[in-house]
């Protein structure tokens, strides 16, 4: 069933760092990288696939960059792990057993649901941790 890779946490990393810019904006990979603590190299790989899957677009030139190709609240988590892992919400059950089975399909089902979480949600959190930080003062 599902993992989480690395590689799906830097892309929502990304799309969270590509979120807080203004409309029209862009993020140059060097931009993003640096703002999100991850590895450019890895980043290009994950932004083409993002671009490639209609998540983001690109702007050429000096002034270009990638930006949303769509509003975050329209790009869900489960959206984002479709394109990336591999074997995401495969079958689990591999028996005959028509209770696991069932068993199984409700569990997938249930964890399946938990990824229809929009993006638009880190800006929830992004407000929480914000709240956190002036406590903390």
């Amino acid at each position: 069933m599902i993992g989480i890779s690395t590689k799906t946490i830097y892309a929502v990393a990304a799309l969270h760092e590509l979120g807080t810019i203004q409309t029209g904006g862009v993020l140059k990979i060097k931009e993003i990288a640096a703002r999100a603590s991850i590895p450019q190299s890895f980043l290009e790989q994950i932004l083409l696939e993002l671009k490639k899957q209609g998540v983001l677009t690109s702007v050429k030139g000096a002034h270009g960059g990638y930006k949303l190709a769509k509003e975050l609240k329209d790009i869900t988590l489960r959206e984002i792990v479709l394109i990336l892992e591999t074997d995401a919400f495969s079958d689990l059950c591999r028996t005959n057993n028509a209770v696991l089975k069932l068993f199984w399909e409700d569990i997938k089902k249930g964890v399946s649901e938990v990824f229809d979480v929009p993006l638009s949600e880190l800006k929830n959190y992004q407000m929480k941790a914000n709240k956190t930080l002036n406590y903390s003062i």
